[in-house]
């Protein structure tokens, strides 16, 4: 087992790796950014290094910075959490060449399932269905057309290095198709440094169902049941829950043998997620795979009672899984808390927080970083916290996370609470009628003035 494990991260998703590293007896190092310096996984971390200013290239993003700090406090591992180097195939791949175990994918591993044609071609060697669409990466717009016209109107040109909704253009018609590409292109090109296009049937009235899966060196992967991620606002998830409330037994059993047979077929090692887009008539179509823990990890581990980054570091350690799969014994929902304003369109909200009264009581959980008095720096993502709650029944997981909102304070700052109480009483919702084109007709209610 390791003896040190330095954490390539901030914020919550730090802190929540060093809690775990702490119950299993293992050292750690926190790194941060200046920006960063007043942030709980800095406090709490055994060691920290500062490695660089408030900018993520010159920080978060900086592998040299990274591997310096290691190495000086003799981190034997380094688990990177997600977003920045998280899948970074080159981060992956310096690690092991100074001896450090990254506690994640391969470098050809994420290679191969980071480009997003490439891991569809995988995925459909290995016979999991796919969405019609290219063959890899489109070549010319005179290709484009012909593949549009081959997959059927409406399409999604999608950008094959992208993430977050960038470089995604859904297309209706053939007049549309050339300011479609043109501005995916330039998008994809601006973020990503790369502006190459493949294309996908779009699925209508879909749900974003993903499966979460752990494989280990042997080759052997299970799978731990799906999360409904389908309340996405710009392509970014909101609000996750398991089960789906559109799941069946037979669909689950279909989309966890497809999981388990991608991570095998791939040989893959470490926990991932496979991700798919199901239509209304439940059949079911390969997205992508995250070669990273998640962000709503944690609504797994509340219905099979399951750490999840304690099995990371198992996996990275050499032991083996126990090979079975795992049904969701509970409903829990996860609701994203960002430092937005959701009556300005989410506009970023930055700043001191004042007040904090955290929610608690049975079946309440609260992954966070942040704290009274605590600034949140505008230099990365707007997510401060996570709220979950877990009970016997969906509806009770509900009138639970609409108590534990109420409860929740954080003044000086906008958040998305008050979005997310809305939506826990919007019927639609209620109902577990949903797809990811929920948020186009969701509005927010005015403020009541007391």
């Amino acid at each position: 087992m390791f003896k040190k494990i330095l954490v390539a991260n901030r914020g919550e998703i730090a802190l929540r790796v060093i809690r775990t590293c702490k119950e299993m007896g293992i050292q750690t190092v926190a790194v941060y950014s200046t920006a960063d310096s007043e942030s709980l996984h800095v406090k709490f971390a055994d060691e920290a290094v500062c490695i660089g200013p408030a900018a993520s290239s010159e920080s978060y993003l900086k592998i040299s910075n990274i591997i310096a700090a290691a190495e000086i406090t003799n981190a034997d591992a380094i688990h990177p959490g997600y977003g920045f180097l998280s899948e970074n195939a080159r981060f992956s791949k310096i690690c092991d060449e100074h001896g450090i175990k990254f506690i994640g994918a391969s470098p050809d591993m994420i290679d191969r399932m980071g480009d997003k044609a490439n891991a569809k071609a995988t995925m459909k060697l290995a016979g999991v269905p796919c969405v019609p669409g290219s063959e890899g990466v489109i070549e010319t717009f005179e290709d484009c057309v012909v593949t549009a016209k081959e997959t059927g109107y409406p399409v999604m040109l999608k950008a094959s290095a992208g993430g977050g909704g960038k470089g995604m253009r859904a297309v209706w018609k053939k007049e549309d198709l050339k300011d479609a590409w043109d501005s995916a292109r330039q998008e994809s090109k601006a973020a990503f440094g790369n502006d190459d296009m493949y294309m996908e049937k779009l699925i209508e009235e879909p749900r974003h169902i993903e499966i979460q899966i752990i494989g280990d060196s042997n080759g052997k992967a299970c799978h731990l049941s799906e999360r409904d991620c389908s309340i996405q606002r710009r392509h970014q998830k909101l609000t996750e829950e398991v089960p789906s409330p559109f799941m069946t037994t037979a669909l689950r059993k279909k989309m966890g043998e497809a999981a388990v047979k991608a991570s095998e077929f791939i040989k893959y090692e470490g926990a991932g997620t496979v991700e798919f887009l199901v239509d209304k008539h439940r059949n079911f179509y390969f997205m992508e795979m995250n070669t990273r823990i998640q962000v709503e990890h944690p609504i797994t581990e509340q219905v099979i009672n399951f750490d999840l980054i304690r099995e990371q570091i198992l996996v990275a350690a050499g032991v083996a899984i126990l090979g079975k799969n795992y049904l969701p014994t509970l409903h829990s929902i996860e609701c994203r808390i960002n430092a937005e304003d959701p009556y300005n369109d989410f506009r970023p909200s930055p700043g001191k927080i004042t007040t904090l009264h955290s929610p608690g009581g049975h079946g309440v959980r609260l992954d966070t970083h942040v704290y009274a008095g605590y600034s949140i720096p505008p230099n990365y993502d707007s997510m401060i916290a996570k709220l979950i709650t877990t009970a016997q029944t969906r509806q009770e997981a509900i009138h639970k996370m609409k108590r534990a909102l109420d409860e929740f304070v954080i003044e000086g700052i906008k958040t998305t609470i008050p979005f997310h109480r809305q939506l826990m009483d919007h019927p639609d919702y209620i109902a577990g009628n949903y797809t990811t084109k929920f948020m186009e007709d969701f509005e927010m209610k005015p403020i009541i003035e007391a």
